[in-house]
């Protein structure tokens, strides 16, 4: 993916221009621009020359991104973000506003109020006429930004709103330069009468106070867009400058960006951790709040794991770099906030395409209105000033600005509260959710399970149970194996590694133990392998009432015996259901335990459903039969195995604290590892879906009332007209007023339940699902070109889960492949449509 800095876009037909521009550029698969931070993303196989010159023929410019110019290279810098607008459009503002008064004076001081006239003034039409142009010249020339890019867009048949104001007060410029020559005339012919009566149809203080209160309001949007990246900003200013690195014994203090992987560092109390690593020595708490929201500091010890941008509060720390430049936790985050705020929602789309054609469509309205009201006997001072007052009333901001804004807002509210929505798209989906799948082990419960019995087979001791326990569980990363090796450490029990180690998923391990086949899992899976004594089965069912989970192993013929763990759920996890199920939402618990201590953490954490039971395959399965139920589903987890459940989910939700894999295949990451931030993701989303409602409805209706008002609608019934003045502040309020509704999200208390609406859904049926032993399943290479980073994998693997049938994808920007598993046939024209369908070209099958 490529990024580039856009300049000189003004409105929202700008920014479609420029789409439409660069996704003709051939090799160009997606493209996406963000008018608020002024950026664009790129997919395809199209050079960045290419891209420029075409955004440069469109009357545009843009600069691709060098990576090394900044910290994130494929997010905005803190200079593309900066508001340097807001400072320039003050001094333009206030020159234009000195010159205002005495034009006011002059033009509308004696007609309205009868104030009185300099006598050069008082005594010669003509002269009042020419001081008015001069100070109207003078006043377009001070916002000659508005016909410059307004008569450039028109050229190039790209019209935007710069083109209407110039329109605007360019005709009822010109038109009144008409009305001083005729004035002349009449005078040089000795007719005052029409002298007199042509001075009421000057309007230069019409195009003066429409170029001056347009630019009222685009100062106040610039400030008000400008706070819109408040969020983003003050994440960028979190990355420290400068970190002390330690070579051969020698501290020397360098630019954070020259640090590498592996290189040594040292963080006294205090201090700012300068980028990801693992703690070597020393001992300290650290203060996360910056990145997941947390206010409590997280005690650090050798071997654990630290973020860049952290502070270190108390002790000194020796740590090593593991992930340096854009790979730390803090560019991640702010790659991930950005890229959410350069795309677009679906909801965005109607908005989209009536901007692309709304200011041709105003130009075509303004011109009708002259000729029908020219066609109904009025003169043309009072057509022309209507068809003025539509082309200044008419607002295309309003409209494209009622999505991102409320996007980038919501967003920017997220990351403050470390939850991180990766897409518009995802933002929107959220708060729709009808079924909230979650995955117990680390989602509902701690994912720390500890050993609370140990239950040896006849004639067999604890130590020889252990020792082959040890060693199974010494090869794998479940939390079930973590805490039988924690407990065999507390019992010095040493391990001897397994041999030719092979995990069976959601069944159990095997392995060669000291030349013996040594198995170890659920009590399904064992007692298929070898004969367990009824006494053990019922202890085991005991346990599992307790909610405990019973692992049984064997070394060659011989049963050892069972091994009892138990996960305690977290302590806001039946909170954060229950608010859940306050919002009218079914919440299902889908675990691989087996029933009975499925159930038994289900009445602890209060939800609607359990499934158990569940291999990993069987989870996706689970999520796919609500989907067809009709429900929109979302999915929480945190381990590989919920990687296909979180990407065939229409939200995917991945625990911060989970394998990297989970956060790449989510569409929602929370860094907490807080149940409860789910609800507040919810609740984030609803508010910003309700913003983006509040935001089109005032767009779409002050263009519906507001064009057909400033054409005269009224005039005929009521003799009601608008001054294209009052059309000009009108216009200039509009995007003002959307903005700031958005910036109300600011104030949105994402944590409090007191105001949720339960939305009523139709019944949910309890997935039923088929575990297999074993699946017949077909797998076929697909050959794709256009893949050109991770998004774009995940952006196929997404589409292709979709079909029913397929239960693994995975894409390969590298090897342009996506290798499909199905467990039936698909026709290779549905596979190929699909691709198409993601904007990439389908090659063939390997």
């Amino acid at each position: 993916m490529q990024h580039f800095t856009v300049t000189g876009m003004t409105c929202a037909a700008c920014s479609a221009h420029v789409e439409k521009a660069v996704r003709s550029v051939e090799g160009v698969t997606a493209v996406s621009v963000n008018l608020l931070t002024n950026s664009m993303q790129v997919e395809g196989t199209a050079s960045a020359a290419a891209i420029e010159k075409a955004v440069a023929d469109a009357g545009y410019g843009a600069v691709s991104r060098d990576k090394e110019q900044s910290m994130v290279s494929s997010g905005p810098d803190l200079d593309s973000l900066r508001d340097t607008q807001t400072p320039k459009m003050k001094k333009r503002l206030l020159a234009s506003v000195i010159l205002l008064i005495p034009l006011m004076y002059v033009s509308m001081g004696a007609m309205m109020w009868g104030w009185t006239l300099p006598a050069f003034l008082a005594e010669s039409h003509v002269n009042m006429a020419l001081f008015q142009m001069l100070l109207t010249i003078t006043i377009m020339i001070i916002n000659q930004k508005f016909f410059v890019s307004g008569v450039k867009s028109l050229i190039r048949r790209s019209p935007n709103m710069d083109t209407l104001v110039a329109l605007g007060s360019g005709a009822a410029f010109v038109y009144s330069t008409f009305v001083t020559f005729r004035m002349a005339w009449a005078l040089e012919t000795g007719d005052h009468t029409t002298a007199m009566t042509q001075m009421h149809n000057l309007y230069f203080e019409s195009a003066a106070m429409i170029l001056t209160l347009i630019t009222v309001g685009k100062m106040l949007e610039a400030r008000s867009k400008g706070k819109t990246t408040d969020a983003l900003k003050s994440l960028m200013k979190l990355a420290p400058e400068t970190a002390v690195v330690v070579k051969d014994g020698v501290e020397t203090e360098i630019s954070v960006r020259q640090v590498k992987k592996g290189d040594i560092f040292i963080v006294r109390p205090g201090g700012s951790i300068p980028v990801d690593g693992i703690v070597l020595e020393g001992r300290s708490a650290v203060n996360e709040a910056a990145l997941t929201g947390e206010s409590l500091p997280v005690d650090k010890e050798p071997g654990s794991a630290v973020a860049s941008a952290t502070i270190n509060q108390s002790g000194f720390l020796t740590c090593q770099a593991t992930r340096v430049g854009e790979d730390t936790t803090l560019s991640k985050i702010i790659q991930m906030v950005s890229d959410a705020s350069a795309s677009k929602a679906p909801i965005a789309k109607i908005a989209d395409k009536v901007s692309g054609i709304f200011v041709p469509a105003v130009m075509t309205i303004a011109l009708f209105t002259m000729l029908i009201w020219l066609l109904a006997g009025e003169s043309f001072a009072f057509a022309i000033g209507k068809g003025i007052a539509v082309l200044v009333i008419s607002c295309p901001c309003a409209l494209g600005l009622a999505t991102p804004v409320a996007i980038m807002v919501g967003n920017g509210v997220g990351a403050k509260n470390g939850i991180l929505f990766k897409t518009a798209a995802s933002l929107e989906a959220a708060g729709k959710t009808q079924v909230m799948v979650l995955d117990k082990t680390g989602t509902i419960t701690e994912g720390k399970p500890k050993v609370t019995d140990i239950c040896p087979a006849e004639n067999v001791s604890e130590n020889t149970l252990l020792e082959a326990a040890a060693a199974l569980e010494s090869c794998s990363e479940h939390p079930l194996a973590k805490a039988v090796l924690e407990y065999c450490e507390e019992r010095q029990i040493t391990a001897i590694k397994a041999q030719d180690f092979k995990a069976e998923p959601g069944n159990g391990l095997y392995g060669n133990v000291n030349g013996q086949i040594c198995r170890g899992g659920s009590v399904r899976y064992i007692s298929g392998k070898t004969q367990v004594p009824e006494a053990t089965m019922e202890e085991s069912r005991k346990l599992a009432d307790q909610g405990k989970t019973p692992l049984l192993f064997t070394l060659g013929d011989t049963f050892l015996g069972m091994i009892a763990v138990a996960d305690v759920i977290k302590s806001t996890s039946a909170a954060a259901i229950k608010q859940l199920q306050k919002m009218g939402i079914t919440v299902i618990m889908l675990t691989g335990d087996n029933a009975q201590t499925a159930r038994a953490i289900a009445n602890q954490a209060g939800t609607d459903d359990v499934i158990a039971g569940v291999l990993p395959e069987g989870k996706e399965e689970v999520v796919r039969a609500y989907q067809e139920q009709g429900f929109t589903v979302a999915m929480v987890g945190d381990g590989i195995n919920d990687a296909p459940a979180l990407t065939r989910a229409h939200t995917g939700i991945a625990i911060g604290a989970g394998a990297d894999v989970a956060i790449d295949a989510a569409d929602v990451v929370l860094m907490k590892s807080d149940l409860m931030d789910v609800p507040a993701a919810i609740r984030l989303s609803r508010s910003v879906l309700k913003n983006i409602h509040e935001n089109l409805f005032w767009a779409f209706f002050y263009n519906c009332i507001g064009i057909p008002l400033a054409a005269g609608a009224l005039y005929p019934a009521f003799g009601m007209s608008l001054n294209p003045m009052f059309g000009a502040a009108a216009m200039s309020l509009s995007s003002f007023c959307v903005v700031s509704n958005a910036l109300r999200l600011n104030l949105c208390r994402i944590y409090d339940a007191r105001k949720d609406n339960k939305i009523n859904h139709p019944a949910v049926q309890t997935a039923a699902i088929e575990n297999k032993e074993e699946t017949k399943t077909m797998t076929k290479t697909l050959k794709i070109e256009g893949m050109m980073c991770g998004h774009c994998e995940a952006h196929v693997t997404k589409a292709l889960m979709a079909l029913e049938g397929v239960t693994e994808v995975k894409a390969s920007h590298e090897s342009n492949t996506a290798v499909v598993t199905m467990d039936r046939e698909i026709s290779e024209e549905i596979l190929k449509k699909t691709v198409e369908d993601c904007d990439y070209k389908y090659l063939g099958m390997e």
